[in-house]
């Protein structure tokens, strides 16, 4: 690795640049982790202090993580990334990423309504929560664990094991149409029960991705908490100016 050249930026910002094309070209893979603080700031030919200031700004870019005590690494790139405000499935996302999306079955169970259904759903205590669970994987690799709740008067608990888009059983079963949600995004740490069943290390994060599903009456008709690998799955949003 030849050193940095001085020209008319920040140094920090020639080195961001440096280490982000040594990690495009292969030079340091996924999860590998980088030389020292010393070895690095060497190589480059910059102190430490213009590298720290670097590593912090890739850092909050998820370009790299530090783990304190062990050593820095690069992060894993997420093979799905897709636009909050764009409502689509998971198995959508899957494909558009060019792979094959399929499902491992868990359950599909009969519940009684809790107070927070009734609130979500506006439904009774007399009525019934169909709750479906399953793994959707992305060329035979688990990567979303999808909890979905569904009133039994728009979806009964008696289908067959749902291998598609609960969208589309939606659709094709019950005739209603998904056509907007209201959405809640939130980091997870290591989850003793999903985080084993997704293949992710004590350090992989998860994020959870809630959501309200309307209909085109506006009646709330799917309740879905996703749990998604973060080294998998990034998600934005477009903001704009009023």
């Amino acid at each position: 690795m030849s050193s940095i050249k001085s020209d008319n930026r920040h140094l920090y910002l020639q080195v961001i640049d440096r280490l982000k094309q040594d990690i495009e070209h292969g030079n340091y893979k996924e999860k590998e982790k980088l030389p020292s603080e010393f070895d690095l700031a060497k190589q480059l030919g910059v102190s430490r202090a213009t590298l720290r200031e670097a590593l912090r700004i890739l850092e909050e870019e998820n370009v790299i993580i530090r783990r304190h005590g062990v050593g820095t690494f690069v992060n894993s790139r997420p093979l799905f990334t897709s636009g909050i405000e764009q409502l689509q499935s998971v198995t959508a996302m899957i494909e558009q990423a060019g792979m094959k999306p399929g499902t491992i079955f868990l359950s599909s169970e009969k519940h009684v309504v809790t107070e927070e259904d009734m609130r979500r759903f506006s439904c009774s205590k007399e009525d019934s929560m169909v709750v479906i669970e399953r793994v959707r994987t992305a060329n035979g690799d688990p990567v979303v664990y999808c909890v979905d709740k569904i009133p039994e008067n728009i979806l009964p608990a008696r289908i067959s094991p749902i291998e598609t888009s609960i969208f589309g059983i939606l659709e094709d079963v019950s005739n209603r149409k998904v056509t907007y949600a209201v959405a809640q995004i939130e980091p997870l740490g290591y989850h003793t029960k999903i985080s084993p069943i997704l293949n992710c290390d004590h350090e992989s994060a998860l994020l959870v991705l809630k959501q309200m599903h309307y209909d085109e009456m506006d009646e709330p008709i799917l309740y879905s908490v996703n749990y998604f690998r973060a080294d998998k799955f990034s998600f934005h949003v477009l903001r704009k100016r009023m």
